[in-house]
C-alpha cells in the first residue's frame, strides 16, 4: 500500500499543521496514569518541530458523548506532553467547539501568532456533538486553521469522524510516523507474511473476533483460540458452562469457525470462582463423550486455558515465522487465572524479532505483555485494538484511505 507521509512534505517552516493523535490516556486526580500513547506520537511531533512547523494537536479522551466533561479535559495531557517535549505546550480553550464569532476570531488570532516550532493543543474533540458523525461545519472550521492535516492516531483510523476523515476533505492529508509504522507493520501480516503463520485470538468480545478469524483462515496456517470465543463455542455445542462469558448472539458463528481444521482449541481449561479462591483443571473429553457434562457447576466459570493447552500452543508458536496475537486467554486480571495469558505473552515475545515477525494489539494484550516486561522483544505493538482487528479482518479503514496515494 502506497501512502502519503510527512517525510514527503517539503518546506514546512512557518506552516500550520493540524495533527490528530490518540492521546486517550487514563487520567486520575488530574494526572496522566499511563503515558504510553503520548510517547508513541512524540516522534511525529518532534519531526514537525524540527522542520519549524506550527503544530496544532487534536485528541479525544474517553466518551463524553458531545458534552463538556470536567474530568475529561486535556489539561493533564498538556502538562505531561510539555514535560516529554521539554517545551511549553499551550492549551487553546475550545469548549464544545460550538463557538460564537468572537471566540472563533480569538482562536484564529492565537493560531496566527504561533511561532515556528510551537505546539498547542485544543480541548477534547469529543466534546463536540459534531465529531462522531462528521456533522455540521466542525471539520471545515478545523481545516481553516491549518495548511496541512496529519493523521497519527491509528487507534481512531477506523472512525469516520470529523477529526479523522472530515478535515481530510479540505486539507492536503499525510500519515504521521506512527500511522506509517502501524500500516507497514500490519501489512507484514496481511500481505507480505512468511509461513508458518500462527494467530492467537482470545478476549471477551466474540463479535469483534469472528470477522478476524474468518479473514485469517485465508492466510494463517493455525489459529489458536482462547477466551470468550472458546466459551461461546462450548455453549453452542450444548455444554453447560456455568457463569462463563458467552456471546449468545454469535453461537452459530463460533460453532462454524471453531470447527475449521486450521483452528486449534484448548485441550484443557481452568474453572473456578471469580475471586480465584476455588479453581481446578478440566480436561476436554475426547470422542463421543464431548457432549457429556463437563461437571462445571452453575456458580463456576471457565477463566483460563489449562497447562496442557499452554504446552500445545507453545509447539505452534515456537515454529511460527509470522505471529499475530489479540486478546487474553481468560480472566488474567485475577490470579491464578493469569497463567495462560502471561505464558502466551512470554512465548510470543521470545519468538518475535528475528525468529518470527510478531504483532500484538488490543488493550488486554498490551497490558499482559507489559506485565511480563517483554514489550521490547515484539516487532509491532499496535496502538489500535479495534482498528487492528478491522484491518486484519480485511476492512477498509477510513483513516487509512485518506492517506493513500
Amino acid at each position: 500500500m502506497k501512502i502519503k507521509t510527512i517525510k514527503q512534505l517539503r518546506n514546512l517552516e512557518n506552516k500550520h499543521v493540524l495533527v490528530r493523535v490518540d492521546f486517550n490516556v487514563p487520567i486520575k486526580r488530574k494526572k496522566v496514569l499511563d503515558d504510553t500513547r503520548l510517547h508513541a506520537s512524540i516522534p511525529t511531533i518532534e519531526y514537525l518541530i524540527s522542520k519549524k512547523a506550527k503544530v496544532i494537536i487534536l485528541t479525544h479522551v474517553g466518551r463524553p458523548e458531545g458534552k463538556v466533561v470536567a474530568g475529561l479535559k486535556v489539561d493533564p495531557i498538556v502538562e505531561e506532553l510539555s514535560k516529554l517535549l521539554k517545551r511549553k505546550v499551550k492549551k487553546i480553550e475550545t469548549g464544545n467547539f460550538k463557538l460564537n464569532d468572537k471566540k472563533k476570531l480569538e482562536i484564529v488570532k492565537n493560531i496566527e501568532k504561533m511561532r515556528p516550532g510551537q505546539v498547542v493543543m485544543m480541548d477534547n474533540i469529543r466534546f463536540s456533538p459534531d465529531e462522531k458523525k462528521d456533522t455540521g461545519t466542525l471539520s471545515q472550521e478545523l481545516a481553516n486553521l491549518a495548511d496541512y492535516f496529519v493523521l497519527d492516531g491509528f487507534a481512531v483510523a477506523h472512525r469516520p469522524s470529523a477529526s479523522v476523515v472530515g478535515v481530510a476533505k479540505y486539507l492536503p492529508t499525510y500519515a504521521g510516523l506512527l500511522l506509517e509504522q502501524e500500516i507497514k507493520g500490519l501489512e507484514k501480516v496481511t500481505e507480505k507474511y512468511k509461513k508458518p503463520y500462527v494467530a492467537i485470538i482470545g478476549g471477551a468480545k466474540t463479535e469483534t473476533k469472528i470477522p478476524v478469524i474468518k479473514s485469517l483462515l485465508k492466510k494463517a496456517d493455525y489459529i489458536l483460540i482462547g477466551g470468550g470465543i472458546f466459551n461461546t463455542y462450548l455453549a453452542a455445542k450444548g455444554v453447560k458452562v456455568g457463569k462463563s462469558l458467552v456471546d449468545k448472539n454469535f453461537k452459530k458463528e463460533a460453532l462454524e469457525y471453531c470447527k475449521k481444521r486450521k483452528v486449534i482449541l484448548p485441550v484443557d481449561f481452568i474453572v473456578g470462582d471469580m475471586e480465584g479462591k476455588k479453581f481446578r483443571v478440566v480436561a476436554m473429553p475426547k470422542g463421543k463423550g464431548f457432549l457429556s457434562s463437563f461437571g462445571i457447576k452453575p456458580a463456576e466459570a471457565i477463566l483460563d486455558c489449562g497447562p496442557e493447552t499452554i504446552r500445545l500452543y507453545a509447539k505452534y508458536i515456537k515454529k511460527a515465522q509470522t505471529l499475530v496475537w489479540n486478546g487474553a486467554m481468560g480472566y488474567f486480571e485475577q490470579k491464578p487465572y493469569d497463567v495462560g495469558t502471561l505464558s502466551i505473552a512470554r512465548l510470543v515475545a521470545s519468538r518475535s524479532k528475528g525468529k518470527a515477525y510478531g504483532v500484538i494489539g488490543g488493550g488486554e494484550t498490551l497490558q499482559s505483555m507489559d506485565m511480563v516486561g517483554m514489550n521490547e522483544y515484539v516487532d509491532l505493538i499496535s496502538t489500535g485494538g479495534g482498528a487492528m482487528l478491522e484491518f486484519l479482518g480485511g476492512k477498509e479503514l477510513p483513516g487509512v484511505e485518506v492517506v493513500k496515494k
